[in-house]
């Protein structure tokens, strides 16, 4: 399978595990390439792939879209520490999923423990970054950024 596969596979298994994972309609623009840094302004989750394709799948919004969206998973409000794991595991919640979903699609990747990130962070060190932009039916914004380290 070419890398150009490998990296439609990974972003249509991104969307579809953030469809499965996160129960509010949302909609999501067309994939654009983002050059390097990438600036995180606020809040985020750091995933790594790793097998058939070697990079990362970053998570980025603010704290309110994050906590929106653990208030329509768990039904109350996340602030503080407790919105800082949640982010992290939503994260891996993810991440895990779209390893399912590319496994059926015989792309062997695996994941790194969450990284969460808080404050404005910029990110260097990837070849190529791929951006998705998700707009949930509440007004927030999620984007989802997936960065190649290599040409497998």
């Amino acid at each position: 399978m070419s890398t150009t596969k490998h990296i439609q596979t990974i972003l249509n298994g991104t969307i579809q595990a953030i469809k499965t994972i996160i129960p509010l309609p949302l909609t999501v623009s067309s994939p654009s390439l983002t050059a390097e840094p990438y600036e995180q302004q606020e809040m985020g989750v750091l995933i790594g792939i790793v097998g058939d394709l070697k990079g990362r799948i970053i998570l980025d919004s603010i704290p309110t879209t994050f906590s929106t969206i653990g208030h329509s998973m768990f039904g109350m409000p996340l602030e503080g520490e407790m919105l800082e794991s949640f982010t992290g595991e939503l994260g891996n919640m993810i991440a895990g999923n779209l390893c399912t979903n590319v496994g059926q699609e015989q792309l062997d990747l695996d994941i790194t423990p969450p990284t969460v990130m808080v404050g404005h962070t910029k990110l260097y060190g990837f070849q190529q970054a791929f951006q998705l932009t998700m707009s949930l039916e509440t007004g927030d914004k999620l984007v989802v950024l997936l960065t190649i380290d290599d040409e497998s």
